[in-house]
């Protein structure tokens, strides 16, 4: 099923014009196993993955959720609710209140602007709810379209990161909180 648990009147704690943003359950597999069992999706991040994997991928996603609040969060279409990937935070130097953005969009989602309008979204909940001083995020050097999202966004780039999942040095940048 490619939809949220309908039996929720409503089971998004944020909101765009477009996107509504809900917590992982274990009941996700399915939608999981959509998203991040595409190649398409998974590539540039390490993939493809295992279904086992993906599911390792998933409990992760629901403990990191429980210990610091935050993950990468499933993201619907509010007009009809279809699963359209995934955006959010990981903690990243929570010491010093730094989190990670990333976001996996699958594709017949990409060029609508939906990357954008979740990180936005996902920016202002960082800032605004967690109190969070600085924003880190990376990207595949291939991955040209996730780059002009992270601009967009205000990102500016810091350095190149050695990504062990890929084991490439990516792009990586910062967005403080203004």
């Amino acid at each position: 099923m490619d939809t949220p648990n309908t039996a929720d009147s409503n089971p998004y704690f944020l909101t765009t014009t477009r996107l509504g943003f809900r917590r992982w359950r274990t009941a996700d597999l399915p939608l999981a196993l959509s998203l991040w069992g595409d190649p398409s999706v998974t590539q540039l991040i390490g993939g493809p993955f295992s279904e086992e994997a993906i599911k390792k991928k998933l409990d992760r996603e629901i403990a990191t959720q429980a210990s610091y609040g935050v993950q990468y969060w499933p993201i619907f279409l509010l007009d009809g609710n279809a699963h359209s990937g995934c955006a959010g935070l990981r903690p990243h130097w929570l010491e010093l209140k730094v989190y990670e953005l990333g976001f996996q969009l699958r594709p017949a989602y990409r060029g609508k602007g939906l990357a954008v309008e979740a990180g936005r979204a996902v920016v202002s909940y960082a800032f605004d709810t967690l109190g969070a001083g600085t924003l880190f995020a990376g990207h595949h050097p291939q991955n040209g379209a996730s780059k002009k999202v992270l601009v967009r966004l205000g990102f500016q780039f810091t350095h190149e990161e050695f990504y062990a999942p890929t084991g490439l040095m990516h792009p990586s940048y910062i967005l403080t909180r203004r």
